[in-house]
This record gives C-alpha cells, sequence and structure tokens, in this order.
C-alpha cells in the first residue's frame, strides 16, 4: 500500500516525539554517570561539566568502600525477594478468587480491596508502625503486645507491610477475567477443586502478569526508604536505600560517590526487567479486561 503524505508526517511527528522522550528520560541518567566519574572540584565548577577532564573510576571502589556494602545488599535482596516472591502468591490466589470463585458479598469486598488503592502509604505509616512494634511475643512483647520492640530492627518487620496490596490483586483478576468459563467446567468434570484449578491450570498460565507485578513488586521494595527508615536503627539492619545517606555529612554531600553508589545499587533491578521486560506490557495489558 502506497503511504501518503499524512502518513509520512505521522511517522516523523512519531519519531521526532519518541526522540524527546528519550532524550528527557535518558539526560538524567547520563548526568548521573557522568557526574559518578567527575572529581568535586569539576562538581561544583562554575558551569557545569557534561564530561569529566579524566574519567575517575576509582570513585566506584571508593564508594563501595564506605560502609559494609555487602551487609546492605544482602539486608534488601532478603527484603526484597521474599517480599516479592511471598506477595506474588497471596495476589494471585487472590486475584483468582474474586475472580474465578462466585461468593455472597464478593463485588464488595473487591470494592474495599480497591479503596486501599485510593490511599497513601504515608496515611498509614503510624498505624502500620505501632501494629509491627505491638506484636505479642515478638522482641520482648508480652500477650498483650507491651514491654518490648516487637518486629523492630527484623527482617519480619520489613517485609510484612509488603507481602500483600490492593493493585496486585486487582491486576491479577483482571488477568483472570479474561479466561474462558469453559476451561472452569472442564476443571470441574475432570474433578479438580478450587485450589487445584488455581495450581494446576491457571498459575502455570499466569507468567505475563506474575512477570509484571513482580517487577513492580521487587522495584517498589527495593527502592522503598520511609519504612526502613523508621523501623530501623544502627548499621546492622541497613538497606542500600539508608546506606546512600552515608555520603552526605552536615558540610557536604560527596556527590561523585552517592552517584557511583547509586548506580551500582539500581543493578538488580535493571537485571530484573532486562529479563522480564517480554512479558512486562502484557502483563499489564491485562488490567485493561472489563470485569
Amino acid at each position: 500500500m502506497k503511504k501518503t503524505k499524512a502518513d509520512r508526517g505521522f511517522r516523523a511527528a512519531n519519531a521526532a516525539f519518541i526522540a524527546l522522550l528519550i532524550l528527557l528520560m535518558g539526560f538524567p541518567l547520563y548526568m548521573t554517570v557522568s557526574v559518578s566519574l567527575q572529581t568535586m572540584s569539576e562538581i561544583y565548577a562554575s558551569s557545569p561539566k557534561l564530561l569529566p577532564a579524566r574519567a575517575q573510576w576509582g570513585n566506584y571502589p571508593l564508594a563501595m568502600s564506605a560502609g559494609d556494602w555487602g551487609r546492605y545488599f544482602y539486608n534488601s535482596l532478603v527484603v526484597t525477594v521474599v517480599a516479592t516472591v511471598v506477595s506474588l502468591g497471596i495476589n494471585s490466589m487472590s486475584g483468582f478468587v474474586f475472580a474465578r470463585v462466585p461468593f455472597r458479598g464478593r463485588k464488595a469486598l473487591f470494592a474495599l480491596v480497591l479503596l486501599g488503592m485510593m490511599i497513601p502509604p504515608e496515611v498509614t505509616l503510624f498505624s502500620v508502625f505501632k501494629l509491627v512494634r505491638s506484636i505479642p511475643f515478638a522482641g520482648g512483647n508480652d500477650w498483650l503486645g507491651r514491654g518490648g520492640r516487637g518486629l523492630m530492627n527484623t527482617y519480619a518487620g520489613l517485609i510484612l507491610p509488603y507481602v500483600a496490596g490492593s493493585f496486585g490483586v486487582f491486576l491479577c483478576r483482571q488477568f483472570y477475567l479474561g479466561f474462558p468459563r469453559e476451561l472452569d467446567d472442564a476443571a470441574c468434570i475432570d474433578g479438580c477443586g478450587r485450589f487445584s484449578q488455581f495450581t494446576r491450570i491457571y498459575l502455570p498460565l499466569s507468567g505475563p502478569v506474575l512477570a509484571s507485578l513482580g517487577i513492580l513488586k521487587f522495584t517498589g521494595s527495593w527502592n522503598e526508604y520511609t519504612w526502613p527508615l523508621v523501623l530501623t536503627s544502627g548499621d546492622a539492619m541497613k538497606t542500600v536505600q539508608l546506606a546512600l545517606t552515608t555520603f552526605r555529612s552536615e558540610t557536604e554531600i560527596q556527590w561523585n560517590q552517592l552517584m557511583a553508589a547509586t548506580l551500582i545499587s539500581g543493578l538488580p533491578i535493571y537485571l530484573l526487567f532486562f529479563f522480564a521486560q517480554k512479558h512486562f506490557v502484557s502483563g499489564l495489558l491485562a488490567g485493561s479486561v472489563k470485569g
């Protein structure tokens, strides 16, 4: 088919818009890399430097020597991986129930789940902190949850607030709504119960939505700063996001080392998205199914 002048104009405008988006999103990343390779005198120069006069690759090992970064990465990996895996199980099962299992009050209960998407986490921060600190028989607490520290400065305390989420339930429900009803009928004829339907039929077909939700959950948990700051104290339970404050003092910020540590701390997210990106968009499109 011959392309018209309007088609060529649309393609050119589309290409220009995409190029502009790449520039807007790529320039901050480029400056992060550039600053990580500069000296402090170049960073504080009167005119900004787009390129270092000489790349200071030593900023990276220097940044990693400013603290126990092996421990920080270990803490973040434990919290993020466990929270992601557990939340995928809870959200997928909850989404399956809301999508495929009829029961009284299902719509009202799902509306309450959606209500959780409208409440910012900062609103419930204090309540969640009190709840985690007052868990009975944890951290020296009595059966009323008093007298001790609860789950403060523990992996369990860092993980529990992330093991479920309204958005994950919503995304999985929308995905499972796209399956034909005949699939359930065939499973019932074969003698499968609800749990068997989920584990043997739905779960093996859930790769796209679980990959999308896993990337979002992993990224959110890995980048979380406020909750670890509130719940932990001392160096032993620091996550990588808290450890980035190492390069800030009362008088100066070591920008080059901070940017180097920021790039290194983001490597797990870059690798995860690289290997799971083919499922990411298809999983998010599951939310377009009308429930």
